[in-house]
């Protein structure tokens, strides 16, 4: 099996949330099988997932308790059935009449199903036990993390009642871990299901010649184990509360800019200490994933920090970011790291000369090239080998809706250059405009594969209540469109 990125090769972005199963979420069952059969079928090298981590408020990827943990959500319940510790009967009030994922009604009902399975798990000790012991550099503080949020009825750690642990006192930590014993059991043991799903899916897909590209966001929650366990990581304050926070300046599109809310790093602390978290961070992702991209490229370069409590970035400063220094850190470490750098917003001749010292590819967007008067480097002709492109992101609109909101003039321009025919969507179009691109690597979406508008919208940046909740329909991999790709990525030269 080839582990080289930079052959010109293939794959498709489908976040594990959208893949279709009976009970309002995907999942690592079956479906998730089907999936990478389907991608085998289809001449695909890659699958690009989302971040895989226990999501929080707004039910972000990005936005996670953990920057190890797994989303609780993924876990198959049919698995769980197989195990004994569910029965069917167990799952035959969900209702799985959803057209979009319903985190209010996961809420709901996951949770108590996850609670019943543990009821039934005395069989399992061992394995739990191996697989605490295997990870207890994470595996028990998060667990406690988790146990304490539910104590404190869900705040922030930074509004725990209990200053205490908030700060982490020994004493404090012995107390609660004795007084919430079974609820810290429980967390382990759901961490255990995801982790052993997860792997045994992975090995599956490498096995069918399937490389898996993970996602690291830049940032993490402000309500987060990490923040708690690390507060020196960050610039946070002795609550843990930020003190400065991440977000971008005023620009074109929005005068106020954006306030993200996340805790900025502390690179000079960091950088005294070897960036041994950023590291171990790293490596466990590399555990997860053959390929990393980490979001935010750019604040490695200069990042943006607004102070705590201003409701616009306009008084916001950059600061210096910690370069080559960090990347060199890394490879020092690892060697040649599998990263993909996300290099899009506000990009400048400095970022574009850390990217090539990195030697990372960067990132280029189709949808963002569909303007007449302009000639940008997402446009497909002038993309470099050394990239990782797409036709759009889950950040983006898609194809068909970047078209359709297009001017007169824009759109004819778009379905020119991608040479789009009555004998294909303009979505197939643009997937054929960029397999033929130089970029060695191209991800497509699986809402442009579908050819879906407005309805396939996975996020809308700066908004919240509608995003992460694409789900596709059951009988959407189909032979047809596998055939479709396999003859495109073969015409291509695409097949690695």
């Amino acid at each position: 099996m080839s582990t080289n990125l930079f052959c010109r090769s293939c794959g498709i972005l489908m976040p594990i949330f959208s893949l279709p199963t009976p009970y309002g979420i995907g999942t690592l069952g079956k479906e998730a099988y089907d999936f990478v059969n389907f991608l085998h079928d289809a001449g695909q090298h890659y699958w690009q997932v989302l971040p895989l981590g226990h999501t929080g408020f707004g039910d972000s990827p990005y936005q996670c308790f953990s920057t190890v943990a797994g989303n609780p959500y993924f876990i198959d319940l049919d698995f769980l059935v197989e195990k004994g510790l569910l029965s069917k009967s167990d799952l035959k009030d969900l209702d799985s009449s959803h057209s979009k994922v319903d985190y209010g009604y996961i809420y709901q009902t996951r949770w108590d199903l996850l609670r019943l399975a543990f009821a039934n798990s005395s069989s399992l000790k061992e394995e739990i036990s191996s697989f605490q012991n295997n990870n207890s550099d994470w595996i028990n503080d998060y667990a406690l993390f988790m146990a304490l949020k539910n104590h404190f009825n869900q705040k922030p750690v930074y509004e725990w009642d209990d200053f205490s642990i908030v700060q982490r006192n020994p004493d404090a930590i012995a107390h609660y871990t004795k007084l919430l014993e079974d609820d810290i059991n429980f967390y382990i043991f759901v961490q255990y299901l995801f982790f052993e799903q997860w792997t045994t899916l992975k090995e599956y897909a490498n096995s069918k010649n399937i490389l898996i590209i993970g996602d690291i966001p830049m940032y993490l929650s402000p309500d987060s184990c990490d923040v708690w366990v690390n507060p020196n990581v960050f610039k946070v304050n002795s609550q843990t509360r930020p003190i400065w926070i991440a977000g971008v300046p005023p620009d074109y599109f929005s005068e106020d800019g954006q306030v993200w809310g996340n805790p900025v790093y502390d690179w000079e602390y960091l950088k005294s200490h070897n960036y041994n978290w950023w590291i171990w961070r790293i490596q466990k992702n590399l555990r997860l994933f053959d390929f990393i991209r980490i979001d935010h490229f750019r604040a490695f370069q200069d990042y943006f920090q607004i102070e705590f409590g201003e409701t616009t970035a306009r008084n916001g400063v950059w600061m210096p970011g910690p370069r080559m220094d960090f990347f060199d850190a890394l490879k020092n470490t690892f060697g040649d790291v599998p990263i993909i750098a996300e290099d899009l917003g506000i990009i400048d001749d400095s970022v574009r000369e850390l990217l090539a010292d990195s030697g990372f590819p960067g990132m280029n967007v189709l949808v963002f090239g569909f303007r007449a008067y302009e000639n940008n480097s997402h446009m497909p002709h002038n993309w470099k080998p050394n990239s990782v492109s797409y036709t759009s992101t889950h950040d983006s609109e898609t194809v068909a809706e970047a078209i359709s909101n297009l001017s007169e003039d824009d759109r004819k321009f778009a379905l020119d250059y991608i040479y789009s025919n009555p004998n294909e969507t303009p979505s197939f179009s643009a997937i054929r405009t960029a397999f033929a691109s130089p970029a060695n690597t191209v991800i497509v979406p699986m809402t442009d594969v579908l050819s879906l508008g407005t309805d396939g919208r996975i996020n809308s940046p700066s908004t919240v209540g509608c995003n992460w909740s694409w789900r596709s329909e059951p009988d959407s991999f189909t032979s047809e469109i596998a055939s479709k790709l396999y003859k495109l990525a073969k015409t291509y030269k695409r097949l690695c």
